[in-house]
C-alpha cells in the first residue's frame, strides 16, 4: 500500500535468483510515497524500457545466487552483462541507485562507487568476511554523515539490523579511507549510542570494538557514496526497520516516540530529494 502522500517519484527494486530483502525494500519506498515495483532482472533484460522512466533503482539485499565465488559477484557479473547499457542510462541521466547489504556488494563489485574509469585492480575497497568469523544478525546503531548523497544526512542515529557473513570493509591502506573521507564519500559509520552525540565526521583515527562494529570494517565504515553522491551503497538494512514493532526495544517506555519504523526516514529523504531535483530543474 502507497502512503496518503504518494508521490509521482518512480522506483524499481531489482532482484534474482536468492535476494530476499525485495518485498521489505517495496514496502518501505511505498510507505512514503514512491511508485514501486518489483522486478526480476530477466524481465528488464525482455525489456529496458520499464528502467527507462525510473528515478530511483535498489539492488536489495539477500545471497544472490547463494554467495557463491564471492558475495553478489554472479549478480554483479549478470547485471554487466545483461544490463550494461540500460544501468548506464540510468546513472548517466542523474537517476539514483540504492544498493543495501547485498546490493552494496554488487555495487562494488561493479566498481560502481569507484572513481569513473578505473580498473578492477585499482579498486582499492572491498568487503570481505566479518572478523568474527561467522555470520552476524543483530542490531547496530549508525551514524549518518553528511556526504556527497546529500538526502542521506541526519542528525539522528538509526537502529537497524545487520545480517551478512561478508560485510567487513576493507581498503588497501589508510591513504585510500582518508581519501574517502576527504571525498565525502562515508556516508554511514557504525556508532556507539551511549557516546556523545555530537559527530565530528568521519574518522579512520576512532575504532569501535565488536559488536559496536559488527563485522571490523575500518573506520567503522558502514555504506558510502560514489563521488557523484547518486550511488550509495550500505550493509546494514533500514527497510527493516520500517514499524515501531521491528524494533526489538519497541515496547521499553523510554521508546513511545516510535511512531513509525526509523529506517523509513531514509527512504522518506531519498524520495524528497527527488522531488526537490524535479522542482529546481529547468524546464
Amino acid at each position: 500500500m502507497r502512503s496518503a502522500t504518494a508521490t509521482d517519484v518512480r522506483a524499481l527494486v531489482l532482484r534474482s535468483a536468492g535476494t530476499n530483502c525485495d518485498g521489505e525494500t517495496v514496502a518501505a519506498l511505498r510507505n512514503v510515497g514512491a511508485d514501486c515495483r518489483l522486478a526480476h532482472l530477466n524481465a528488464i533484460e525482455r525489456d529496458p524500457s520499464r528502467l527507462a522512466d525510473t528515478d530511483i533503482l535498489v539492488l536489495a539485499g539477500g545471497f544472490s545466487y547463494g554467495d557463491d565465488i564471492a558475495a553478489g559477484r554472479v549478480f554483479a557479473r549478470e547485471i554487466a552483462h545483461r544490463l550494461g547499457d540500460p544501468l548506464r542510462a540510468h546513472i548517466e541521466r542523474g537517476g539514483l541507485l540504492l544498493g543495501i547489504c547485498n546490493g552494496f556488494q554488487i555495487l562494488l563489485e561493479l566498481g560502481l562507487l569507484q572513481d569513473p574509469g578505473f580498473t578492477p585492480s585499482e579498486r582499492g575497497i572491498a568487503l570481505t568476511a566479518n572478523a568474527s568469523g561467522r555470520f552476524e544478525c543483530r542490531w547496530v546503531t549508525l551514524r549518518l554523515h553528511e556526504c556527497a548523497a546529500e538526502w542521506v544526512h541526519s542528525q539522528e542515529l538509526l537502529d537497524t539490523p545487520v545480517a551478512h557473513a561478508e560485510g567487513r570493509f576493507v581498503a588497501r591502506d589508510l591513504d585510500v579511507v582518508q581519501e574517502l573521507i576527504d571525498r565525502r564519500q562515508v556516508a554511514f559509520t557504525y556508532a556507539d549510542p551511549n557516546a556523545p552525540s555530537i559527530s565530528t565526521g568521519p574518522s579512520h583515527q576512532e575504532a569501535l570494538s565488536y559488536p559496536l562494529n559488527p563485522n571490523g570494517s575500518v573506520a567503522n565504515i558502514a555504506g558510502i557514496t560514489d563521488p557523484s553522491g547518486r550511488i550509495v551503497g550500505l550493509m546494514p538494512h533500514p527497510e527493516r526497520n520500517r514499524t515501531p514493532w521491528n524494533h526489538p526495544h519497541w515496547t521499553r517506555p523510554d521508546l513511545d516516540r516510535r511512531h513509525r519504523g526509523e529506517g523509513l526516514g531514509l527512504f522518506r529523504r531519498m524520495v524528497a530529494f527527488v522531488e526537490r531535483e524535479r522542482i529546481s530543474r529547468p524546464s
